[in-house]
C-alpha cells in the first residue's frame, strides 16, 4: 500500500460541505474525493479521458434505468395480481351494508397509509425483500384465481 503524507489545506465551508456530501453519496472518504480531484486537475485530463468517464457514468445510469424498469414491471404485476384475487374473492355487499363497509374501508385505508409511511421512512422496500436471482415458484394449493 502506498504511503500517504498528511497535508493541511483550507477549504471554503460551502465547498467542504459539497465534498462531504459527495463522499457520503459515493461511500468513500472525503480524502479520496479531494485526492481524485487534485490528481485530475494536475493530470490535465484529455478529452478522451473525460469522454470515457462520461461513458462509464452513462452506462451506470443505463443499468440503473434497467433495474427501475424491472422493478416497475414487478410492481405492476403485483398490483394486477392483487386486484384479480381481490375481485375474484370479494362478494358484492347488499345496499344496507355498504355505508358501514365504506366507513370501515376508510379506517383500514388510514391504517394502511400510516404503515406505508413508516415503512418508507425506515427504508424497508418490498422489492428488496424479493430475491432477483430466485426463479418464480409455481403456486400450489387453492388459489384457483391465481393460476393461469
Amino acid at each position: 500500500m502506498p504511503t500517504r503524507t498528511r497535508r493541511n489545506v483550507y477549504f471554503d465551508p460551502a465547498l467542504l460541505k459539497q465534498v462531504d456530501a459527495l463522499a457520503m453519496r459515493r461511500k468513500v472518504s472525503a480524502s479520496a474525493i479531494v485526492e481524485a480531484a487534485v490528481a485530475s486537475f494536475l493530470s490535465g485530463d484529455t478529452t478522451e479521458k473525460l469522454e470515457a468517464a462520461m461513458s462509464r457514468r452513462l452506462d451506470k445510469i443505463g443499468r440503473q434505468i434497467d433495474t427501475l424498469d424491472e422493478d416497475l414491471a414487478v410492481l405492476g404485476e403485483t398490483l394486477s395480481l392483487f386486484v384479480l384475487i381481490w375481485l375474484s374473492s370479494t362478494p358484492t355487499l347488499p345496499e344496507n351494508a355498504q355505508a358501514s363497509a365504506r366507513a370501515k374501508g376508510a379506517e383500514r385505508f388510514d391504517g394502511f397509509m400510516q404503515r406505508l409511511g413508516k415503512r418508507l421512512a425506515s427504508g424497508d422496500r418490498f422489492l428488496k425483500e424479493l430475491s432477483r436471482d430466485a426463479p418464480a415458484q409455481p403456486t400450489s394449493g387453492g388459489d384457483a384465481a391465481v393460476q393461469e
